[in-house]
């Protein structure tokens, strides 16, 4: 009789901060949030370790590693964005990686997307912001979606 062998785990394997932070606009596709297979982990843990320290390297960061501001900066950023009150009419989630804050999503206009992204920007410690949002609730978002299991 053949063994079965288990798959290898996947998901978020490096602990990447990643929360929902408002929920007004329904049915917004739900990000799949970071997703990733343990072979790939091992391949992106040089690269990871290269880029996070880099930052301090050359004088950016005041941290040994960018990764380490992520789980301060996300938390902040979800306060603000609740706090701020402009955004409160949409459906957004979060994810933290050296210091870049990705925000997923549905939004009213595109005008609130450039005013959320400005918004975020401000957030201390906050190197960058990747917007992949969209307008409205209709259509393929430009993310992975939950229960898609391709690994990126």
């Amino acid at each position: 009789m053949a063994q079965k062998t288990a798959s290898p785990a996947a998901g978020n394997l490096f602990g990447d901060p990643f929360v929902q932070v408002t929920s007004a606009m329904q049915p917004c596709p739900a990000p799949r949030g970071p997703f990733i297979t343990e072979e790939q982990a091992r391949v992106q843990q040089h690269v990871r370790s290269q880029h996070g320290t880099s930052c301090h390297r050359v004088g950016r960061c005041r941290l040994p590693n960018s990764y380490l501001y992520d789980k301060e900066i996300i938390p902040r950023v979800q306060l603000y964005i609740r706090e701020d009150g402009r955004f409160n009419d949409t459906s957004l989630w979060i994810l933290g990686e050296r210091r870049i804050v990705s925000i997923y999503g549905c939004v009213k206009s595109k005008e609130q997307a450039i005013e959320l992204e400005r918004a975020v920007t401000l957030v201390d410690d906050v190197m960058n912001v990747v917007p992949y949002v969209m307008v409205g609730t209709d259509g393929a978002p430009p993310y992975r979606v939950v229960g898609d299991t391709t690994p990126d």
